[in-house]
């Protein structure tokens, strides 16, 4: 998964969308001497940015590249919505190569075989993935609330990519000398859609650390997919990510190995994988977000230690300590490593007992990685600086209450305009005065810049659609935010608050 633009990831969000080939991966293929590995891969990468620039316009997302509710059939009716848990509601698209989504429906929920090797892997990876989160976590489908899952295959000519839109996911055909069709590694279809549970939770903006858990979360879930598909336990697991994708010939296992980051290719072509094991290895950039699809790698590595530590099937305890904080009310959008490593020890030991060997698995994993120390301490070191990287000391920081905690008599101004009849509504409060739930995530909302993160890298507001204004004098706030650009987290903090009565 890959995007250019550092906006963060949510629900509603139209900016960005995310692919499974890194940019850098492309790069390093258009500047190779085979003219034809060149040319696919320079096309790739236009096609990429095209496609992100056509999903910033207002009109995104009506039938042109980026994708459409459902695909098109000739009665023009799309999946429809059931009980919840009651199976998936897949709906799979023939965009013919074509550079248009979604595409003419070849097959929907319950349909045979269509005997296209792609249209079919894409069903079968579809279903795959709802049933982990169904039978794992009881979680149906990627918002929780049975929501029809979407594909398109056949996109482009030899497209070297596939991506998540935020609504759909897209396929490539590969261009079968570096990549195979895109429909081959189940888990590259449970990374993509991943994604679509973190905009539906977390909302971890896509830059930086926080970027970096975010594509580390879909790898985690992407191999849980497959392993809870082949019934593999974390021990027998191959820990690869598209081990699929690779043709012949590719000097490399996969593209990401999570067991040990940074070998699973070193390709004449494709460069050397370029993934930290440990935080002394950071790459510090402001190529690829930020690095995100480079330093997930360090998360990566840390889950794979905790569950096989842990033993037995990784979705059943590693897997569900992750989606709890995945879920919880406790991450934030801005989250860096070493708050997220210490939100999976509490989990652990909220679900297994504190002390337990449980929550020892995932304290040590993350000491191993080098993200706590053995107190249980940030222990991160530095980092290493790249070429064209940014200067280390002019990033924000991310994840750590660098401010001061909002006390109980903080005052907060929350105003909701726009909306397609126009309507306003306004609530003034005191944080003491609320829930304590809603009081906690003010008070971690507010004391970082999240929603001044938020506003600086979101497009404008589009046509009819909510608008939140938050001032807080104590923390010199004044902000106004598209509810299309807020995590899902925040945008349900906004609601519940405006809803007190």
């Amino acid at each position: 998964m890959t995007t250019t633009s550092p906006t963060p990831a949510t629900g509603h969000e139209a900016p960005h969308r995310c692919t499974i080939v890194p940019p850098y991966v492309l790069e390093a293929l258009a500047s190779s001497d085979e003219p034809a590995v060149a040319e696919r891969a320079r096309a790739a990468l236009e096609r990429d940015r095209a496609i992100r620039s056509a999903r910033r316009s207002p009109e995104a997302g009506r039938g042109t590249a980026t994708g459409a509710p459902t695909p098109a059939d000739q009665s023009g009716e799309g999946p429809s919505e059931g009980a919840a848990g009651e199976g998936p509601k897949r709906t799979i698209g023939d965009a013919k190569s074509s550079e248009t989504t979604p595409g003419t429906t070849v097959r929907a929920e319950g349909g045979p075989a269509t005997g296209d090797p792609a249209a079919d892997e894409a069903y079968d990876g579809l279903g795959d993935t709802w049933q982990l989160w169904w039978q794992a976590y009881e979680r149906d489908s990627l918002d929780g609330k049975g929501m029809p899952l979407l594909a398109t295959v056949h996109y482009g000519t030899n497209y070297d990519n596939a991506f998540w839109d935020g609504t759909q996911m897209v396929f490539g055909d590969g261009d079968g000398v570096i990549f195979e069709r895109f429909t081959k590694s189940i888990d590259v279809i449970g990374h993509e859609l991943a994604h679509g549970v973190t905009e539906h939770t977390a909302g971890l903006m896509y830059s930086g650390q926080s970027g970096a858990l975010n594509e580390s979360v879909s790898d985690v879930f992407g191999s849980l997919v497959k392993q809870f598909t082949l019934k593999q336990d974390a021990a027998s697991a191959d820990w690869l990510v598209g081990a699929d994708l690779l043709a012949p010939g590719v000097k490399g296992r996969a593209l990401r190995d999570m067991r040990n980051p940074g070998t699973a290719y070193d390709d004449p072509r494709l460069g050397k994988d370029p993934q930290p094991a440990h935080m002394r290895d950071y790459v510090r950039t402001s190529d690829d977000n930020g690095g995100v699809h480079i330093n997930s790698g360090i998360p990566n590595r840390a889950f794979v230690l905790a569950a096989t530590a842990i033993g037995g099937n990784a979705w059943e305890v590693a897997g569900a300590i992750w989606y709890a904080v995945l879920s919880g009310d406790g991450i934030r959008a801005d989250c860096d490593f070493a708050t997220f490593a210490r939100l999976t020890v509490d989990a652990a030991a909220a679900a297994h007992g504190d002390g337990s060997a449980q929550q020892g698995a995932v304290r040590q994993a993350w000491v191993e990685v080098g993200v706590l120390g053995m107190d249980g301490t940030d222990d991160a070191d530095g980092g290493a600086a790249v070429p064209g990287s940014a200067d280390p000391a002019s990033e924000t920081p991310s994840g750590e209450a660098h401010g001061d905690v909002p006390s109980a008599d903080t005052q907060v101004q929350l105003r909701r305009t726009g909306g397609f009849a126009g309507q306003v509504r306004e609530r003034q409060v005191l944080i003491g005065e609320l829930p304590e739930p809603l009081a906690r995530g003010w008070q971690s909302l507010l004391v970082e810049p999240t929603l001044q993160r938020i506003a600086a890298v979101a497009d404008q507001p589009r046509p009819d659609a909510y608008c939140y204004s938050v001032v807080c004098q104590p923390v010199d706030l004044d902000v106004t935010v598209a509810e299309p650009h807020l995590p899902e987290s925040i945008h349900q903090l906004f609601e519940r608050t405006l809803d007190i009565d």
